[in-house]
């Protein structure tokens, strides 16, 4: 793309950027939808040191297939059986008890399906690369949906006059910014609506041109937190799958900011609500204890120490991020210690860490036994199990999954029926807020008699 090009798209995109919070599409907002910028690749491939993450937002079609919508050929009767087979690849126990990923891809033919299942494992084993995914990666499910297109490849690549046929309408050249990625996001759900869960989503496009892009707000009718599309063979598109849900699961803002675009020279609003940009510097924050002052003076994974960076959410200079360069801010470096923190919380408002696998609805007796299922984290230090009959602790079973009603020396004659409990808790050095470590912690009860 031409610079001048790439200027008018940035520009176009900081018009209506978080910061500026009366922007937006105005009457178009039903049938137009804010996504997220990927960065350039050079910035994702680490080529010239700090670049930005992203490149702001802007507003793009809901339900469209493309710059020129291609009339969709009908499927063939082979074709259509294959369509919408749900598979899962990733099984680390009940949906209900898991963070459940459904990654959908675009441009593949029914012959390609088996092509679409391997690039969804080389995505996925890229996300677990990075901490703190790679620690708490048996919290996850993850699902594929076959989605068959009749040509292969998406619109856009390898040009904008590139027009292809294809199941979720993905093109590149988006907005006339050739490495935004753009889904029909209902043509999307029809696919995700397949799986059994839903609380991210993932769409990879048959391409090994460099793209994305984040859709981050959560879905009304199905639930889940954003859609990130990447490209299913490019390395550097799978740090912009990373970097977004970064927004969808943790909440962040953006760490990248804008020299020499006005409007942006100064932040003068309110304190933002993201706890990783603050109007603060590092004396105040710590004075008022509050947003990342835990984090304050710590070596972070992304280089340096936690501090109060000037320069985030997309302005120069009134807003403060945690470190000079974290994956909020620069493709292919870590989550800060304050950003890996966020994430872990995000995990846990979709896992839990005890799943019932003795039935909890009914009264145990003697001859029973108690089970509870535990997902081990990927690190030496495991959750810590701690058992309770009638809120007095069973030293004794600490750390068991398992415990018979025999192993609790019920008198016979007792004709009481009591409370046995069991609570997980997640004791992580990654989280220091006390309202975030209330959620690591689970617990299921059983009622038993002699």
């Amino acid at each position: 793309m031409a610079a001048v090009t790439v200027a008018a798209a940035v520009m176009s995109a900081l018009a209506v950027a978080p910061g500026s919070a009366s922007a937006g599409p105005g009457p178009e907002a039903t049938r137009r939808v804010k996504v997220e910028i990927p960065g350039h690749e050079s910035a994702a491939s680490g080529e010239r040191g700090h670049h930005e993450a992203g490149s702001g937002y802007t507003w793009v079609p809901s339900a469209r297939g493309g710059p020129e919508v291609r009339t969709s050929t009908p499927l063939s009767e082979a074709e259509t059986r294959a369509d919408g087979e749900v598979a899962q690849i990733i099984d680390n126990g009940p949906t209900a008890d898991r963070l459940d990923v459904v990654i959908v891809g675009d441009g593949y033919t029914a012959s390609e399906q088996a092509q679409f299942h391997l690039d969804a494992r080389r995505k996925w084993a890229e996300v677990t690369a990075v901490e703190p995914y790679t620690a708490y990666q048996n919290l996850f499910n993850v699902w594929t949906v076959d989605a068959v297109s009749h040509d292969s490849g998406v619109s856009g690549d390898p040009g904008p006059d590139i027009v292809m046929d294809t199941a979720l309408g993905s093109y590149f050249w988006c907005e006339d910014i050739e490495r935004l990625l753009c889904v029909d996001e209902p043509k999307v759900d029809s696919y995700v609506a397949k799986a059994p869960e839903a609380d991210l989503v993932i769409v990879l496009a048959n391409s090994t041109k460099y793209g994305g892009a984040g859709y981050n707000t959560p879905s009304g009718t199905l639930g889940y937190e954003g859609v990130s599309t990447a490209s299913a063979r490019n390395d550097a598109s799978g740090q912009v799958a990373i970097h977004e849900t970064g927004h969808s699961l943790g909440k962040l803002a953006d760490e990248y900011f804008y020299p020499g675009f006005p409007g942006y020279e100064q932040y003068t609003g309110e304190e933002p609500g993201e706890s990783n940009i603050s109007t603060l510097n590092a004396d105040a924050m710590a004075a008022r204890r509050t947003k990342w002052y835990r984090w304050l003076g710590e070596t972070s994974p992304d280089g340096g120490t936690v501090g109060a960076y000037e320069g985030g959410g997309y302005y120069v200079a009134g807003l403060a991020r945690p470190t000079d360069a974290s994956i909020m801010r620069v493709l292919g470096k870590p989550f800060s210690l304050p950003g890996r923190e966020a994430m872990i919380a995000g995990f846990y408002r979709h896992a839990s860490l005890a799943t019932p696998v003795t039935r909890t609805d009914r009264t145990l007796r003697r001859f029973d036994t108690a089970r509870v299922a535990v997902p081990r984290l990927v690190d030496e230090r495991q959750p810590d199990i701690r058992w309770y009959l009638d809120g007095k602790p069973l030293g004794a079973q600490a750390g068991r999954t398992a415990v018979p009603v025999a192993a609790l020396h019920l008198d016979s004659r007792d004709v009481r029926v009591h409370r046995l409990t069991v609570v997980v808790t997640d004791h992580t050095d990654a989280v220091r807020d006390p309202e975030v470590a209330a959620t690591l912690e689970d617990r299921q009860s059983w009622t038993v008699r002699h």
